[in-house]
């Protein structure tokens, strides 16, 4: 039998993470580059993702003749079936036909799909929501992002545009977000609403081990999990703004679909996923129906990075 790999890709908002598989579904070989969303905008990201691509192949030492498909996510609204981002609010990408030069560049199937989406899915087939039917996930990263999986089945919607729950509102007067409305969970609660709530509190004159992490962009993860352990307050109240929007948003999400499952993931829950989980706990009674509640478990998704990346192969392989 003619061996063959498969390449899972990770985009976000500050990386670019890629693993190569194995036909046993084990990960041979990683590698992480940071993404860059300035420059020439979506060609700058592209050569990233093509770069990491490469140096994968060329380090691991793998036969690039037997390459089955590269699959990757990308955050925002993504047309699954052509391979087109249409939009994405934390990278340059407005009708970008990412299938076409992926596939044009690389002579193998590609397939793309919204990154929680794919981080849900994941997680159902090979992780912490295995045995579970009904799953609502929040992933919390650079953006926050929404995945849906009812009766087994990952929920799309119309057109694939389904589960943008990073982006209901919750204050109509709150705060701007990237994708044009004010108030979204995604304003408060992501690294990006975090890092802007720590900086306004930081031109106010408060202090912050993360003032010069957020000056201008967001902080990385760990070092939110060092601000906290050294007591910072400022990140403190960050933290504590962002897990009761995610509690909000999470009660809201019970009530709509009594799931099995609520799941968090992503960049922030790996680095202080159980500081989340007790203080969403602690408030999500509040905001859901107890009837509901009580046939609902909340927990941590257990794949860390590799979370989209099993994604992307159960998408390859159709799953």
């Amino acid at each position: 039998m003619c061996e063959s790999y498969n390449i899972c890709l990770d985009v976000g908002g500050t990386k670019v993470l890629g693993a190569i598989f194995n036909e046993k579904d084990e990960i041979i070989f990683r590698l992480k580059k940071r993404s860059k969303a300035g420059g020439e905008g979506a060609l700058d990201v592209e050569k990233v993702i093509v770069d990491v691509v490469e140096e994968m192949i060329a380090e691991s030492g793998i036969d690039r003749s037997k390459l089955n498909a590269v699959a990757s996510c990308a955050p925002g609204v993504i047309d699954q079936d052509k391979g087109i981002v249409l939009f994405t609010p934390n990278l340059p990408w407005r009708n970008y036909d990412m299938g076409a030069a992926m596939r044009k560049k690389f002579g193998v199937p590609f397939y793309v799909g919204n990154d929680v989406n794919l981080g849900v899915l994941g997680e159902y087939h090979f992780g912490a929501a295995r045995g579970y039917k009904n799953i609502v996930g929040f992933f919390v990263g650079t953006g926050l992002g929404g995945g849906l999986i009812l009766n087994g089945s990952l929920y799309t919607g119309n057109q694939f545009k389904a589960a943008e729950y990073g982006h209901m509102i919750l204050d109509p007067e709150g705060p701007l977000c990237n994708c044009g409305q004010r108030g979204c969970l995604e304003a408060f609660s992501s690294k990006m609403g975090m890092s802007s709530y720590i900086r306004q509190q930081v031109s106010r004159g408060r202090e912050s081990m993360l003032a010069e992490a957020v000056q201008e962009g967001v902080f990385r993860s760990k070092k939110l999990k060092k601000a906290l352990a050294a007591g910072d307050k400022v990140a403190w109240e960050a933290v504590d703004r962002s897990c009761h929007y995610l509690a909000v948003a999470t009660g809201t999400m019970i009530n709509t679909f009594s799931p099995d499952l609520i799941l968090y993931g992503g960049g922030v829950i790996e680095a202080v996923g159980e500081i989340y989980l007790e203080k969403i706990l602690s408030e999500v009674d509040r905001y859901c129906m107890p009837q509901i509640r009580s046939t609902v478990d909340l927990k941590i998704a257990e794949l860390g990075d590799d979370s989209i990346l099993y994604g992307d192969l159960a998408m390859i392989k159709g799953l």
